[in-house]
């Protein structure tokens, strides 16, 4: 018995059967991805119920999954007026790991400090993060905990200064301790446009 073998390319052929059953699955697969995932976070129709069970007929809807962090936010400026040898002591209401941004100028050299204190505590919880002289601070913050967070700032000079605060976050209030008493003021959430 005379057997010869024939040469072969290396390449692959396929059925033509093979191909065919290949491009019916894609498309099968192609259509339940349409049904289950697309329609429902494109167009809001969800035949198969998936996209309720997913969450994803909220895109649909325009829903916003962080809405509530969204409505807290908050813009906060504030200016003070330091006498010589003048302090004031203003702080942000921020529950834990509540971020703020925030940046402070002043006129003149004044001592500052950035510290907290946490709810329920009172002074015996109070938390020093920087003290220093100086007539400007920029920074980011989370709260380390729930309570007041904020700046002493003393004008030790014999000249009048000013301090402006801006900052931005998820605080609710804030507290001015000045002149033997403390003021809370109510800072409204920022809206969307």
């Amino acid at each position: 018995m005379n057997t010869q073998e024939q040469p072969t390319s290396g390449a692959t052929t396929y059925a033509p059967r093979s191909i065919i059953t290949a491009t019916l699955a894609a498309i099968v697969v192609a259509a339940l991805v349409f049904v289950a995932a697309i329609l429902p976070a494109e167009y809001g129709s969800d035949p198969l119920g998936t996209g309720a069970l997913l969450g994803l007929t909220a895109l649909a809807n325009g829903e916003n999954p962080l809405e509530e962090q969204v409505e807290g936010y908050r813009q906060d400026t504030v200016e003070f007026t330091l006498e010589p040898f003048q302090s004031v002591e203003y702080k942000y209401h921020l529950d834990f790991d509540a971020p703020m941004v925030f940046d402070w100028q002043s006129t003149g050299v004044v001592y500052y400090d950035m510290h907290a204190e946490p709810a329920g505590i009172g002074e015996a919880g109070v938390q020093s993060f920087k003290q220093d002289n100086g007539i400007a601070q920029t920074g980011s913050f989370h709260a380390p905990f729930a309570g007041i967070h904020g700046w002493f700032w003393e004008n030790r000079s014999g000249r009048e200064v000013t301090v402006t605060l801006n900052a931005a976050g998820y605080f609710y209030a804030s507290t001015v301790f000045r002149d033997g008493g403390d003021y809370e003021r109510t800072i409204n959430a920022v809206t969307a446009p």
